[in-house]
Protein backbone atom coordinates (compact mmCIF):
# COMPACT_ATOMS: atom_id res chain seq x y z
CA UNK A 1 0.00 0.00 0.00
CA UNK A 2 3.03 2.79 1.02
CA UNK A 3 4.26 1.83 -3.06
CA UNK A 4 1.14 2.35 -4.01
CA UNK A 5 0.80 5.74 -2.79
CA UNK A 6 4.30 6.89 -3.07
CA UNK A 7 3.88 9.19 -5.77
CA UNK A 8 0.53 10.17 -6.14
CA UNK A 9 0.29 10.76 -2.21
CA UNK A 10 3.86 10.35 -0.37
CA UNK A 11 2.70 11.47 2.50
CA UNK A 12 -0.07 8.43 2.63
CA UNK A 13 3.33 6.22 1.93
CA UNK A 14 4.79 7.58 4.58
CA UNK A 15 1.87 7.52 7.40
CA UNK A 16 1.25 3.23 5.94
CA UNK A 17 5.06 2.67 6.78
CA UNK A 18 5.06 4.12 10.01
CA UNK A 19 1.60 2.53 10.87
CA UNK A 20 2.09 0.26 14.05
CA UNK A 21 -0.72 -1.90 14.09
CA UNK A 22 -1.83 -2.67 10.69
CA UNK A 23 -5.23 -5.18 12.02
CA UNK A 24 -6.92 -2.04 13.33
CA UNK A 25 -5.42 0.66 11.53
CA UNK A 26 -5.64 0.38 7.85
CA UNK A 27 -9.27 1.39 7.30
CA UNK A 28 -7.29 4.85 6.96
CA UNK A 29 -4.47 3.82 5.03
CA UNK A 30 -6.94 2.01 1.89
CA UNK A 31 -9.55 4.91 2.26
CA UNK A 32 -6.61 7.07 1.33
CA UNK A 33 -5.61 5.17 -1.53
CA UNK A 34 -9.05 5.86 -3.42
CA UNK A 35 -8.69 9.88 -1.98
CA UNK A 36 -5.96 10.28 -4.05
CA UNK A 37 -7.25 9.57 -7.40
CA UNK A 38 -10.43 11.66 -7.10
CA UNK A 39 -10.30 14.32 -9.84
CA UNK A 40 -7.07 13.25 -11.01
CA UNK A 41 -6.90 10.37 -13.35
CA UNK A 42 -3.35 10.05 -13.66
CA UNK A 43 -3.28 9.36 -10.15
CA UNK A 44 -5.49 6.95 -9.51
CA UNK A 45 -4.13 5.02 -12.53
CA UNK A 46 -0.65 5.17 -10.78
CA UNK A 47 -2.21 4.05 -7.59
CA UNK A 48 -3.38 0.99 -9.04
CA UNK A 49 -0.41 -0.37 -11.22
CA UNK A 50 2.08 1.14 -8.60
CA UNK A 51 0.32 -0.85 -6.31
CA UNK A 52 0.28 -3.90 -8.59
CA UNK A 53 3.61 -3.73 -9.64
CA UNK A 54 4.68 -4.24 -5.90
CA UNK A 55 2.07 -7.17 -5.20
CA UNK A 56 3.97 -8.32 -8.28
CA UNK A 57 7.42 -7.90 -6.88
CA UNK A 58 6.68 -9.11 -3.66
CA UNK A 59 5.20 -12.40 -4.43
CA UNK A 60 6.52 -15.93 -5.17
CA UNK A 61 5.78 -18.96 -7.07
CA UNK A 62 7.89 -21.88 -6.35
CA UNK A 63 10.73 -19.12 -4.53
CA UNK A 64 10.33 -17.65 -8.40
CA UNK A 65 9.22 -14.49 -9.42
CA UNK A 66 5.49 -14.47 -9.93
CA UNK A 67 5.56 -12.46 -13.48
CA UNK A 68 8.65 -15.66 -14.34
CA UNK A 69 6.44 -18.38 -12.86
CA UNK A 70 3.93 -19.46 -15.39
CA UNK A 71 7.07 -19.36 -17.88
CA UNK A 72 9.55 -21.09 -16.05
CA UNK A 73 7.95 -23.23 -14.18
CA UNK A 74 6.90 -26.77 -15.07
CA UNK A 75 3.61 -27.61 -14.68
CA UNK A 76 2.72 -29.96 -12.05
CA UNK A 77 -0.04 -31.58 -13.74
CA UNK A 78 -0.91 -31.85 -17.53
CA UNK A 79 -4.45 -30.40 -17.91
CA UNK A 80 -6.82 -31.41 -20.66
CA UNK A 81 -10.56 -30.47 -21.00
CA UNK A 82 -13.27 -32.55 -20.01
CA UNK A 83 -16.66 -31.58 -21.83
CA UNK A 84 -20.01 -31.37 -20.87
CA UNK A 85 -23.15 -30.23 -22.90
CA UNK A 86 -25.77 -29.40 -21.01
CA UNK A 87 -29.64 -30.70 -21.54
CA UNK A 88 -31.58 -27.95 -21.33
CA UNK A 89 -32.91 -25.29 -23.01
CA UNK A 90 -31.50 -22.28 -23.42
CA UNK A 91 -33.73 -19.71 -21.49
CA UNK A 92 -34.36 -17.04 -23.88
CA UNK A 93 -35.67 -14.19 -21.54
CA UNK A 94 -33.58 -12.48 -18.49
CA UNK A 95 -35.07 -13.38 -15.22
CA UNK A 96 -33.55 -12.48 -11.58
CA UNK A 97 -34.82 -15.08 -8.64
CA UNK A 98 -35.76 -12.49 -5.81
CA UNK A 99 -37.57 -13.40 -2.27
CA UNK A 100 -39.25 -16.48 -3.36
CA UNK A 101 -40.21 -15.69 -7.31
CA UNK A 102 -38.23 -15.68 -10.31
CA UNK A 103 -39.19 -11.96 -12.01
CA UNK A 104 -39.37 -11.34 -16.13
CA UNK A 105 -41.41 -8.36 -18.04
CA UNK A 106 -42.77 -5.96 -16.22
CA UNK A 107 -42.01 -7.60 -12.68
CA UNK A 108 -39.03 -7.48 -13.14
CA UNK A 109 -39.32 -4.07 -14.27
CA UNK A 110 -41.03 -2.81 -11.37
CA UNK A 111 -38.40 -4.40 -9.18
CA UNK A 112 -35.36 -2.32 -11.02
CA UNK A 113 -37.48 0.49 -10.27
CA UNK A 114 -37.94 0.13 -6.58
CA UNK A 115 -34.69 -0.45 -5.95
CA UNK A 116 -33.38 2.91 -7.70
CA UNK A 117 -36.47 4.36 -5.82
CA UNK A 118 -35.13 3.32 -2.36
CA UNK A 119 -31.28 3.68 -3.39
CA UNK A 120 -30.53 0.01 -3.37
CA UNK A 121 -29.02 0.58 -6.86
CA UNK A 122 -27.53 3.36 -9.36
CA UNK A 123 -30.09 4.10 -12.33
CA UNK A 124 -27.23 3.61 -14.59
CA UNK A 125 -27.49 -0.54 -12.74
CA UNK A 126 -31.18 -0.35 -13.62
CA UNK A 127 -30.66 1.11 -17.22
CA UNK A 128 -27.95 -1.76 -17.43
CA UNK A 129 -30.28 -4.73 -16.57
CA UNK A 130 -33.36 -3.31 -19.29
CA UNK A 131 -31.11 -3.15 -21.73
CA UNK A 132 -29.94 -7.03 -21.32
CA UNK A 133 -33.79 -7.39 -21.02
CA UNK A 134 -34.34 -5.89 -24.00
CA UNK A 135 -31.45 -8.03 -25.72
CA UNK A 136 -31.91 -11.44 -24.72
CA UNK A 137 -29.43 -12.97 -27.09
CA UNK A 138 -27.06 -11.25 -25.32
CA UNK A 139 -27.25 -13.79 -22.54
CA UNK A 140 -25.59 -16.86 -24.51
CA UNK A 141 -22.67 -14.83 -24.72
CA UNK A 142 -21.77 -16.50 -28.53
CA UNK A 143 -18.60 -16.38 -29.41
CA UNK A 144 -17.08 -15.83 -25.99
CA UNK A 145 -15.82 -18.51 -23.01
CA UNK A 146 -16.27 -17.32 -20.00
CA UNK A 147 -13.66 -19.01 -17.39
CA UNK A 148 -15.20 -18.68 -13.98
CA UNK A 149 -12.63 -18.93 -11.36
CA UNK A 150 -14.33 -20.59 -8.23
CA UNK A 151 -17.00 -21.93 -9.94
CA UNK A 152 -18.66 -23.16 -7.08
CA UNK A 153 -18.83 -19.58 -5.17
CA UNK A 154 -22.04 -18.48 -4.21
CA UNK A 155 -21.35 -14.75 -6.04
CA UNK A 156 -20.00 -16.19 -9.17
CA UNK A 157 -22.22 -16.01 -12.78
CA UNK A 158 -21.58 -20.09 -13.14
CA UNK A 159 -25.56 -21.15 -13.38
CA UNK A 160 -26.53 -17.95 -14.45
CA UNK A 161 -24.62 -18.17 -17.60
CA UNK A 162 -25.23 -21.76 -18.06
CA UNK A 163 -29.05 -21.56 -17.76
CA UNK A 164 -28.62 -19.01 -20.66
CA UNK A 165 -26.40 -21.28 -22.97
CA UNK A 166 -23.60 -19.90 -22.17
CA UNK A 167 -20.21 -21.88 -23.17
CA UNK A 168 -18.22 -21.64 -19.91
CA UNK A 169 -14.71 -23.00 -18.19
CA UNK A 170 -15.04 -24.22 -14.62
CA UNK A 171 -12.21 -23.61 -12.43
CA UNK A 172 -12.29 -25.37 -8.87
CA UNK A 173 -10.71 -27.07 -6.37
CA UNK A 174 -10.00 -30.98 -7.39
CA UNK A 175 -12.06 -31.89 -4.11
CA UNK A 176 -14.73 -34.62 -4.87
CA UNK A 177 -17.64 -32.96 -3.46
CA UNK A 178 -16.72 -29.06 -5.17
CA UNK A 179 -16.32 -31.61 -8.29
CA UNK A 180 -19.45 -33.57 -8.19
CA UNK A 181 -21.19 -29.96 -7.60
CA UNK A 182 -19.99 -28.51 -10.65
CA UNK A 183 -20.26 -31.01 -12.86
CA UNK A 184 -23.58 -31.74 -11.83
CA UNK A 185 -25.04 -28.20 -12.81
CA UNK A 186 -23.19 -28.52 -15.84
CA UNK A 187 -25.15 -31.61 -16.91
CA UNK A 188 -28.30 -29.87 -16.03
CA UNK A 189 -27.97 -26.88 -17.82
CA UNK A 190 -28.22 -25.42 -21.30
CA UNK A 191 -25.11 -24.62 -22.09
CA UNK A 192 -21.21 -26.10 -22.52
CA UNK A 193 -18.86 -26.90 -19.80
CA UNK A 194 -14.98 -27.28 -19.90
CA UNK A 195 -13.75 -28.95 -16.33
CA UNK A 196 -9.70 -29.08 -16.53
CA UNK A 197 -8.99 -32.61 -16.53
CA UNK A 198 -6.24 -33.81 -14.55
CA UNK A 199 -3.33 -36.47 -16.15
CA UNK A 200 -2.64 -37.77 -12.55
CA UNK A 201 -5.81 -37.31 -10.07
CA UNK A 202 -5.58 -36.94 -6.41
CA UNK A 203 -8.98 -36.80 -4.79
CA UNK A 204 -10.47 -36.86 -7.95
CA UNK A 205 -9.82 -36.15 -11.86
CA UNK A 206 -11.17 -33.16 -12.36
CA UNK A 207 -10.36 -29.16 -11.11
CA UNK A 208 -7.28 -27.57 -10.31
CA UNK A 209 -5.79 -25.80 -7.62
CA UNK A 210 -4.81 -22.16 -8.77
CA UNK A 211 -2.33 -21.46 -6.36
CA UNK A 212 -0.58 -24.95 -6.40
CA UNK A 213 -1.09 -25.52 -10.64
CA UNK A 214 -1.21 -22.19 -11.97
CA UNK A 215 1.36 -22.58 -14.34
CA UNK A 216 -0.85 -25.57 -15.94
CA UNK A 217 -4.01 -23.80 -15.66
CA UNK A 218 -2.40 -21.13 -17.78
CA UNK A 219 -0.91 -23.30 -20.62
CA UNK A 220 -4.59 -25.06 -20.75
CA UNK A 221 -6.70 -21.76 -21.09
CA UNK A 222 -4.41 -20.67 -23.57
CA UNK A 223 -4.73 -23.38 -25.67
CA UNK A 224 -8.38 -22.86 -26.39
CA UNK A 225 -10.12 -21.40 -29.52
CA UNK A 226 -12.41 -18.17 -28.89
CA UNK A 227 -12.28 -14.93 -26.55
CA UNK A 228 -11.68 -16.01 -23.40
CA UNK A 229 -13.72 -13.59 -20.41
CA UNK A 230 -11.38 -14.35 -17.09
CA UNK A 231 -13.47 -13.66 -14.03
CA UNK A 232 -12.00 -14.25 -11.04
CA UNK A 233 -14.64 -14.91 -8.33
CA UNK A 234 -12.18 -17.26 -6.07
CA UNK A 235 -12.88 -16.65 -2.46
CA UNK A 236 -10.93 -17.69 0.95
CA UNK A 237 -9.95 -16.98 4.31
CA UNK A 238 -6.91 -14.57 5.64
CA UNK A 239 -4.06 -14.95 3.23
CA UNK A 240 -4.75 -17.22 1.00
CA UNK A 241 -7.65 -15.00 -0.20
CA UNK A 242 -4.84 -12.66 -1.13
CA UNK A 243 -2.31 -15.42 -2.67
CA UNK A 244 -5.65 -16.48 -4.79
CA UNK A 245 -6.29 -12.79 -6.28
CA UNK A 246 -2.44 -12.40 -7.16
CA UNK A 247 -2.63 -16.00 -8.37
CA UNK A 248 -5.69 -14.57 -10.35
CA UNK A 249 -4.17 -11.57 -11.45
CA UNK A 250 -1.00 -13.26 -12.61
CA UNK A 251 -3.33 -15.77 -14.77
CA UNK A 252 -4.77 -12.56 -16.50
CA UNK A 253 -2.14 -10.75 -17.05
CA UNK A 254 -0.23 -13.79 -19.15
CA UNK A 255 -3.07 -13.92 -20.92
CA UNK A 256 -4.00 -10.77 -21.92
CA UNK A 257 -0.07 -10.39 -23.25
CA UNK A 258 -0.56 -13.61 -25.26
CA UNK A 259 -4.17 -13.02 -26.02
CA UNK A 260 -5.19 -9.61 -26.05
CA UNK A 261 -8.61 -9.72 -26.71
CA UNK A 262 -9.06 -11.80 -23.40
CA UNK A 263 -11.61 -9.96 -21.44
CA UNK A 264 -11.51 -9.85 -17.53
CA UNK A 265 -14.23 -9.41 -15.01
CA UNK A 266 -14.12 -9.40 -11.39
CA UNK A 267 -16.97 -8.30 -9.01
CA UNK A 268 -15.87 -5.41 -6.65
CA UNK A 269 -17.09 -5.49 -2.46
CA UNK A 270 -19.78 -3.20 -1.15
CA UNK A 271 -17.80 -2.92 2.14
CA UNK A 272 -15.18 -1.38 0.73
CA UNK A 273 -14.17 2.70 0.34
CA UNK A 274 -15.81 4.12 -3.30
CA UNK A 275 -15.81 7.65 -4.53
CA UNK A 276 -19.62 8.23 -5.16
CA UNK A 277 -21.72 10.35 -7.47
CA UNK A 278 -23.39 13.43 -6.69
CA UNK A 279 -26.73 11.36 -6.95
CA UNK A 280 -26.48 9.29 -4.46
CA UNK A 281 -24.81 11.97 -2.12
CA UNK A 282 -28.33 14.06 -2.01
CA UNK A 283 -30.30 11.02 -1.43
CA UNK A 284 -27.67 10.23 1.62
CA UNK A 285 -27.97 13.32 2.68
CA UNK A 286 -31.70 13.84 2.62
CA UNK A 287 -32.18 10.76 3.90
CA UNK A 288 -29.91 12.27 7.71
CA UNK A 289 -32.48 15.84 7.06
CA UNK A 290 -35.61 13.21 7.02
CA UNK A 291 -37.44 13.09 10.40
CA UNK A 292 -37.94 9.52 11.90
CA UNK A 293 -36.81 7.37 14.58
CA UNK A 294 -33.33 7.07 13.84
CA UNK A 295 -33.02 11.16 14.13
CA UNK A 296 -34.59 11.51 17.22
CA UNK A 297 -32.37 8.51 18.90
CA UNK A 298 -29.20 10.38 16.74
CA UNK A 299 -28.88 13.47 19.37
CA UNK A 300 -28.69 10.88 22.72
CA UNK A 301 -26.71 8.22 20.88
CA UNK A 302 -24.28 10.76 19.69
CA UNK A 303 -23.20 12.02 23.04
CA UNK A 304 -23.11 8.61 24.55
CA UNK A 305 -20.53 7.25 22.00
CA UNK A 306 -18.34 10.52 21.97
CA UNK A 307 -19.71 11.53 18.69
CA UNK A 308 -18.65 8.06 16.95
CA UNK A 309 -21.90 6.65 16.24
CA UNK A 310 -24.63 7.76 13.14
CA UNK A 311 -22.42 9.89 11.93
CA UNK A 312 -23.41 11.66 8.34
CA UNK A 313 -22.46 9.73 5.61
CA UNK A 314 -21.18 12.60 3.42
CA UNK A 315 -20.73 16.51 4.10
CA UNK A 316 -23.00 18.46 2.30
CA UNK A 317 -22.64 19.36 -1.21
CA UNK A 318 -19.83 16.44 -1.92
CA UNK A 319 -19.55 15.57 -5.20
CA UNK A 320 -17.90 12.92 -5.37
CA UNK A 321 -18.53 11.53 -2.18
CA UNK A 322 -16.71 8.88 -0.96
CA UNK A 323 -18.50 6.29 0.90
CA UNK A 324 -16.08 4.26 3.64
CA UNK A 325 -17.90 1.06 4.07
CA UNK A 326 -14.62 -1.13 4.89
CA UNK A 327 -15.58 -3.41 7.96
CA UNK A 328 -12.70 -3.60 10.21
CA UNK A 329 -14.00 -7.62 11.08
CA UNK A 330 -13.74 -8.40 7.32
CA UNK A 331 -9.88 -7.08 7.73
CA UNK A 332 -6.94 -6.12 6.00
CA UNK A 333 -6.40 -9.77 3.79
CA UNK A 334 -9.71 -9.46 2.36
CA UNK A 335 -9.60 -5.33 1.64
CA UNK A 336 -6.09 -6.26 -0.03
CA UNK A 337 -7.11 -8.77 -2.45
CA UNK A 338 -10.48 -7.18 -3.02
CA UNK A 339 -8.63 -3.95 -4.04
CA UNK A 340 -5.80 -5.60 -5.90
CA UNK A 341 -8.79 -6.66 -8.08
CA UNK A 342 -9.89 -2.89 -8.57
CA UNK A 343 -6.34 -2.29 -9.42
CA UNK A 344 -6.22 -4.56 -12.38
CA UNK A 345 -9.70 -3.23 -13.68
CA UNK A 346 -8.07 0.24 -13.69
CA UNK A 347 -5.05 -0.67 -15.16
CA UNK A 348 -6.26 -3.33 -17.62
CA UNK A 349 -9.02 -0.62 -18.97
CA UNK A 350 -6.54 2.18 -19.38
CA UNK A 351 -4.47 -0.03 -21.92
CA UNK A 352 -7.08 -1.43 -23.59
CA UNK A 353 -8.52 -4.67 -22.32
CA UNK A 354 -12.14 -5.11 -22.17
CA UNK A 355 -13.00 -5.12 -18.46
CA UNK A 356 -16.33 -5.88 -16.34
CA UNK A 357 -16.02 -4.76 -12.99
CA UNK A 358 -19.18 -3.98 -10.81
CA UNK A 359 -20.70 -2.71 -7.46
CA UNK A 360 -22.27 -6.14 -5.96
CA UNK A 361 -24.64 -5.73 -2.87
CA UNK A 362 -24.33 -7.42 0.32
CA UNK A 363 -24.97 -11.06 0.21
CA UNK A 364 -25.70 -13.47 2.81
CA UNK A 365 -23.50 -16.21 1.84
CA UNK A 366 -22.09 -18.88 3.70
CA UNK A 367 -18.53 -17.40 3.71
CA UNK A 368 -20.23 -13.77 5.82
CA UNK A 369 -22.91 -14.74 7.99
CA UNK A 370 -20.15 -17.55 9.77
CA UNK A 371 -19.31 -14.61 11.61
CA UNK A 372 -21.86 -13.69 13.75
CA UNK A 373 -21.08 -9.93 14.28
CA UNK A 374 -21.87 -9.51 10.24
CA UNK A 375 -24.58 -11.76 10.31
CA UNK A 376 -25.87 -9.76 13.36
CA UNK A 377 -25.38 -6.67 11.57
CA UNK A 378 -26.70 -7.95 8.06
CA UNK A 379 -29.83 -9.01 10.25
CA UNK A 380 -30.21 -5.44 11.21
CA UNK A 381 -29.22 -3.33 8.32
CA UNK A 382 -33.05 -2.70 6.69
CA UNK A 383 -33.38 -0.32 9.81
CA UNK A 384 -30.75 1.55 8.17
CA UNK A 385 -31.72 1.30 4.18
CA UNK A 386 -29.37 -1.25 3.06
CA UNK A 387 -31.03 -4.24 1.88
CA UNK A 388 -29.17 -7.82 2.07
CA UNK A 389 -29.52 -9.97 -0.90
CA UNK A 390 -29.70 -13.66 -1.18
CA UNK A 391 -27.02 -15.55 -3.11
CA UNK A 392 -29.57 -16.48 -5.51
CA UNK A 393 -30.62 -12.75 -6.67
CA UNK A 394 -26.69 -11.39 -6.13
CA UNK A 395 -25.60 -13.97 -8.83
CA UNK A 396 -27.95 -13.86 -11.33
CA UNK A 397 -28.14 -9.62 -11.22
CA UNK A 398 -24.27 -9.56 -11.48
CA UNK A 399 -24.21 -12.53 -14.43
CA UNK A 400 -26.76 -9.88 -16.08
CA UNK A 401 -24.29 -6.68 -15.67
CA UNK A 402 -21.49 -9.08 -17.00
CA UNK A 403 -23.50 -9.61 -20.08
CA UNK A 404 -24.37 -6.46 -20.62
CA UNK A 405 -20.36 -5.08 -20.13
CA UNK A 406 -19.19 -7.74 -22.72
CA UNK A 407 -22.33 -6.79 -25.31
CA UNK A 408 -22.85 -3.12 -24.57
CA UNK A 409 -19.68 -1.60 -25.77
CA UNK A 410 -19.68 0.95 -23.31
CA UNK A 411 -17.25 3.56 -23.49
CA UNK A 412 -14.98 4.12 -20.48
CA UNK A 413 -15.84 7.07 -18.56
CA UNK A 414 -13.36 9.92 -18.22
CA UNK A 415 -11.90 8.72 -14.24
CA UNK A 416 -11.75 5.77 -12.89
CA UNK A 417 -13.82 6.19 -9.70
CA UNK A 418 -16.30 6.70 -12.32
CA UNK A 419 -15.94 3.78 -13.80
CA UNK A 420 -16.29 1.64 -10.75
CA UNK A 421 -20.14 3.89 -9.77
CA UNK A 422 -21.50 3.06 -13.13
CA UNK A 423 -23.79 0.37 -12.56
CA UNK A 424 -22.99 -0.49 -9.16
CA UNK A 425 -25.88 -2.18 -7.42
CA UNK A 426 -24.30 -1.41 -3.65
CA UNK A 427 -27.88 -2.65 -2.01
CA UNK A 428 -28.03 0.81 -0.17
CA UNK A 429 -24.79 1.66 1.56
CA UNK A 430 -23.90 4.51 -0.98
CA UNK A 431 -27.71 6.20 -0.01
CA UNK A 432 -27.16 5.52 3.55
CA UNK A 433 -27.54 8.54 5.84
CA UNK A 434 -25.25 7.30 8.29
CA UNK A 435 -21.82 6.64 7.78
CA UNK A 436 -21.51 2.54 7.52
CA UNK A 437 -18.97 1.86 10.43
CA UNK A 438 -20.62 4.56 12.85
CA UNK A 439 -24.15 2.42 11.96
CA UNK A 440 -22.49 -1.29 12.45
CA UNK A 441 -22.92 -1.82 15.94
CA UNK A 442 -26.15 -0.39 15.98
CA UNK A 443 -27.00 -2.99 13.21
CA UNK A 444 -26.19 -5.85 14.81
CA UNK A 445 -28.02 -4.76 18.22
CA UNK A 446 -30.93 -4.67 16.39
CA UNK A 447 -29.79 -7.83 14.45
CA UNK A 448 -29.32 -9.84 17.19
CA UNK A 449 -32.95 -10.57 17.83
CA UNK A 450 -34.49 -11.27 14.28
CA UNK A 451 -31.35 -14.06 14.33
CA UNK A 452 -32.98 -15.69 17.36
CA UNK A 453 -36.44 -15.11 16.32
Amino acid sequence: MADALRKADPVGARAVENETNWRRGYLTHFRRAVEAGIGDPAAARAVAADGLRSAHQLTRFDDIALDEAIDTVAPSQRLTSRIVDGTAAPETELTIPYRGERLSGRALLDQLDAWVEHGIITQSCSEAVQTVQDNPDWLRLDGDTVVVLGAGAEMGPYRALLRWGASVVAVDLPRSGIQERVLEVAADSAGTTRVPQRAEPDETDTGANLLTELPALAHWLGSLDGRLVLGNYCYADGGTHVRLSMAADALGAHLVEQRPDTALAFLATPTDAFATPAAEVERANAAYARRGPSRMLRTPMRAISGGRLLQRNYPPGADPGLCDALVPQQGPNYALAKRLQRWRATTARANGTAVSLNVAPATRTRSVVKNKALAAAYAGSHRFGVEIFDPATSNTLMAALLAYDLRAGAAPQAEPWQDEAVNAAHGGLWTAAYHPRSALGLAAVLGIGALRG
